[in-house]
This record gives C-alpha cells, structure tokens and sequence, in this order.
C-alpha cells in the first residue's frame, strides 16, 4: 500500500512508508530508551533491538574488529611482510587504479615508511594495461624486487602471478575468487570460495587494514613495537565509502572513526585534495564518496594511473597539492567526458527498455575511465543492475553496477566460465568485463537471464522509500545530529528520507543551470528551507516552481547546511506530490 496515498508522485514513484512492524517497534524502542521516535525508526528499520540501541548508536573498533586470523593465509601475509621489513627486501606494491586500490597501496607505503622501509608501487594503465596483474609487469617486477604485494587486484590472476618467478607474491583482495587461487604465498581475500562468507563486506583496503593489525600482533609477540594503526583509518574510511562496500558491522565503525581521523587533517595528500575541492567542513561520509572519492578516482579514469595512490601516500605536503590541483583538473575532464557518454548511453538504454532484469548500453569510442560511472547512473535510473561498455575495435571493456541482493559479479564471473566474455569478474555491487563484438547481443542475453533469476527485474522502478512524518519545527539541529548517530549511511544502510506533508510554498527560485531552491511551511511559523539539485531536468523545477499556491507533500533527506559561517537546516528535496 501507498504511503499517503502516492500512487505516483511528481517524479512517478510510488511511495512506500516503514511497515506495520516497524512502526511498532520504533514505538517500543522509543518507550523504552527515550530516544525520539525519528531516530527509533530508523534504528528499527535496521533491525536494531531496543537493548542494543546505545551499542549501535556509539560503535567501538575493539568491539567490532574481526580476528584477522579468522581469514585464511592471513599469518603467512603478515609473516612474509615482516620477513621483508626485517631483511630490508626490495618490496613492490601492485596496485588497482581506483580508491581502494590506492588507499590499500597508501596504507602499505605508510607503514613501511614509519618502519624506515620504502616501496615501489605499480599502478597499471587502464587503457593499455587494463585491470589487475598481467605478466609483462609482474615479471618486470619480480627481476627487480622480492616481495610483490598485489593490492585490490591478484586473485584470479593465476598467469601474472606464475610469470613473477622470481619474487614471492601476496595478494590483498576482496574480489570474487574462482574455483582455484594463483600460487601466491598467500591470497587473503574474505570473498575466496572457501571462505565462509562472514566479511564478504570489507573492502580491499579493509583486509589490507587487518593484514597490518596481524603484523603488529606478531611484532608485539617478538617484543617490538608497529605503528599507529588508529591513525590509519581515514583511508579505510575512504575506500569503504568509495568502493560502495556496505555500511554495517565493522565497515560502520571504520568509517566512524575514519572521519574522526580525517578531520584532524593530518594527511597532506587529503587535506590537499579536501582544499581543492573546497570543502570547508570536516567530511562526512557523503563526501568521501561524491567530492574526494571521483577526484581520487580521476587519474585512473582519464589520466595518469597512480596519481590517487601517490596523493594518498606521499607526507610531503607541497607535492601533496600538485598532485590534488593536477587531479581537480582531470576530474573536471572526467565529468565531461562522462556527460558525453551517459547521454548516448541513456538514449541507447531508454530504447531498449528500463524495465528489464539488465539495463545496458554499448557504443564505440566511449572512454572506459567513465563507463562505470555511467552504469551507476543507468542504476540509479531504472533501479535495475547496468552494464555500460565501450568498445576499441573488435573488443569492448566494461563496467557494470548493481543493486541490493542481487550478485552481479557472480554473474559476470559465470558467464565468463562460459566463455560468453573474454575476461570479467568483481564482486556483488560492481564488476567489469571484456566482451568482443560479435558475442555482446549473446553474452548480455545470458546475464539478464542469470540476473532475472536473483530478482532483478522485480524491483519497483518507480518506489521511494520513507521512514515516516515530520513537520518543519520537529525538524531541528538536535535531531539531526541525533539521526546522525545511526549512521554513518551509504550502502547497505541508506539515509533516512522524510515527508513534509501538506506544504505550501512560500518561496521558490531557480538557482545554476538545474537546481531549486525553495521554502516551505505549515501554515502554522514554522518553515524550512530546502534544495533540490538537478530539478529542472525532471517535472519537480518548473511544477514547484510555478506552484499557484498549491499544497505539496515533500519528501527528502535532512541536513545541516553550512553556508557563510552559519548552519541551518535544510531538507534535500527528491521529490514530492499534490496534496
């Protein structure tokens, strides 16, 4: 049933309000622990019991950081860490091109460098070299180095890993494992086939986290002293957040205490990519994922590999800003060329059809740094999982994105078992590919029909999800940093969306090219300000806009908004309906 009767709303959603249960249990929640009902329900909607309320509320590493020896080949990796650190080896860090493979690589480097050791890190080209070992660069590697730390990438690169001969290789990944593991000394991967699954939700730079947490455990067993792993957190924090990896268990409190961290401004290479960026506030976990994470990603999308992973790792702060000011301009480059490509891509997939088990779009020349981003966006659209590929010639390469309970790299993994693709893999939200031409109408055939059978193509396309009322003078700075302290939210754990209901409108104005701002109230002096981006590209810019008067239920997220020193709160429109 319809929340408020919205069948269909301005945008043509339905919307769709906590259920009955929930209810009930926020309300018990509430009885019981004295915490204000918009913050019980959204801790209910988390299946959070009222006895554990307090615990969730305030999440401690100690209490939630898993055993790293619960992970299989985890001592033999942080053995074999120690043993180059102790003999002075040559140590070489392979690293993936995106946020968390340069945040793994940056927690390495650090490290070593606080232990007197150094690093050579190798960050492939995407276009000439493309995900992931390959055996011209680990063989480069292994004649010039002892030890190869293969981060975010290693685990079904069987071939490079053969072609290193002449060095040992450890590889730190979370990417979907096959059926058999290179022969590395290690593979520490909690998403191994033979793993029981339990932190399949950690990022690569997680399991790098641990691997060091493993190290200092054997260091304090010898009697020796590591460094300060606490300190570390805010590049797990951002490559949680950036890699979308789910917001629950202790991912939560890694990004918690990760944001504590950063806004100490304590690493050049943040703190340079936060000024250049603008941001003048300490970052929440929005911004590691929509104003630092695309800046970092940038280098690798359309530039030069490694520059993230060297902003991430260098303690030199002049460098640190060269780096961030040549990486605001790429991300600057990026977003038009992405511009580009989603328009094309969503024509091409509008045409075929948003409402099938796969959204996807193929074209030639798209640049394959953006086809990611643009399958995010497909997803967003249709909420259906998204394929976008560009193709080189015979051969395309591609990005895909998914959505809740349906494991898109397991998919990707099978249909290239079946040798529909040349190559893909990933894990359950993302995962990329290569396909060539004359196999593409076959190979995405096959995958909406694997992805139909998780569910797929169930979804609502058109459901907005509610957590309940609220009027404007409820909604206050106090409860906002209450409701804060259920999160922080991303994936896995998405940020609460209220409804206004029955508003008029006392102000509403076009701001940029797209954007609305507007003020609402109840009639009764209480009133709130509200932004909704991008609203003259859909129906919400010119029917608000032009309201005549008329009554709307708004509905959106809280937040505090920082403008010209001062703070207030404002509601992040999505949408709204005739009332």
């Amino acid at each position: 049933m319809s929340f408020l009767g919205i069948a269909q709303s301005l945008t043509g959603r339905r919307w769709i309000g906590p259920t009955t249960e929930i209810d009930r249990l926020a309300e018990a929640m509430a009885q019981t622990t004295d915490l204000p009902r918009a913050l019980c329900q959204i801790l209910a909607r988390r299946g959070v019991e009222p006895q554990e309320a307090e615990s969730f509320l305030t999440p401690q590493i100690r209490d939630l950081l898993p055993d790293p020896r619960g992970l299989k080949d985890m001592e033999a990796a942080a053995q074999r860490f120690l043993l180059a650190v102790q003999r002075g080896e040559r140590i070489a860090i392979f690293a993936d091109y995106d946020v968390d493979g340069g945040s793994s690589a940056a927690l390495l480097i650090d490290w070593l460098r606080q232990m007197g050791r150094a690093a050579t890190l190798y960050v492939p080209d995407r276009i000439d070299e493309g995900y992931g070992p390959n055996d011209a660069a680990m063989a480069e590697l292994a004649s010039t180095h002892d030890l190869i730390i293969c981060v975010d990438c290693g685990t079904l690169s069987h071939g490079p890993v053969a072609a290193a001969k002449d060095a040992d290789v450890v590889i730190l990944d979370h990417h979907l494992g096959g059926e058999t593991l290179p022969e590395a000394v290690a593979v520490v991967n909690p998403n191994r086939q033979d793993e029981d699954g339990a932190l399949a939700h950690l990022c690569a730079a997680a399991v790098v986290f641990l691997m060091l947490v493993e190290a200092g455990r054997q260091l304090r067993e010898a009697g020796q002293k590591g460094p300060d792993l606490m300190a570390m957190l805010d590049l797990v924090a951002l490559a949680t957040v950036a890699d979308v990896a789910p917001l629950i268990g202790v991912n939560r409190a890694f990004v918690r205490q990760g944001l504590r961290v950063m806004a100490r401004r304590e690493r050049p290479g943040l703190v340079a990519l936060a000024d250049a960026a603008r941001l003048d506030r300490p970052p929440a976990a929005y911004h590691l994922g929509f104003v630092l994470g695309p800046r970092v990603n940038a280098g690798g999308r359309i530039g030069q590999a490694d520059l993230g992973a060297r902003l991430l790792s260098t303690d030199n702060p002049a460098e640190a800003r060269a780096l961030a000011d040549r990486l605001e301009e790429l991300n600057r480059e990026r977003r038009d060329v992405e511009a580009q490509v989603r328009a094309a891509a969503l024509d091409q997939a509008e045409a075929r059809g948003l409402d099938a088990p796969l959204v996807w779009a193929a074209g030639d020349g798209w640049h394959p740094g953006v086809v990611g981003i643009v399958a995010s966006r497909l997803k967003e659209a249709a909420n259906r999982p998204a394929i976008v590929i560009g193709f080189d010639g015979d051969e395309g390469k591609g990005s895909g994105r998914s959505i809740s309970g349906v494991d898109l790299g397991a998919s990707i993994q099978k249909l290239a078992a079946e040798g529909l693709l040349i190559k893909g893999g990933g894990h359950k939200m993302a995962a990329g590919l290569t396909v060539a031409r004359d196999q593409l109408d076959a190979a995405m055939a096959r995958l909406s029909e694997l992805l139909d059978k998780q569910g797929a193509g169930a979804a609502g396309a058109a459901d907005l999800r509610l957590d309940g009322l609220l009027m404007p003078g409820a909604a206050t700075p106090e409860l906002i940093d209450q409701i804060d302290g259920a999160g922080p939210f991303g994936a896995g754990a998405s940020a609460p969306r209220y409804v206004f209901s029955d508003m008029q409108i006392s102000f509403a104005k076009r701001i940029g090219e797209s954007h609305l701002k507007l003020r609402f109230g109840d009639g009764m002096g209480a009133s709130l300000e509200a932004i909704s981006f991008a609203a003259f590209d859909g129906p919400l810019g010119p029917v608000l806009s032009e309201h005549g008067g008329a009554r709307f239920h708004l509905a959106g997220r809280l937040e505090i908004n920082h403008w010209g020193g001062r703070q207030s709160v404002q509601l992040r429109l999505e949408d709204a309906a005739r009332a």
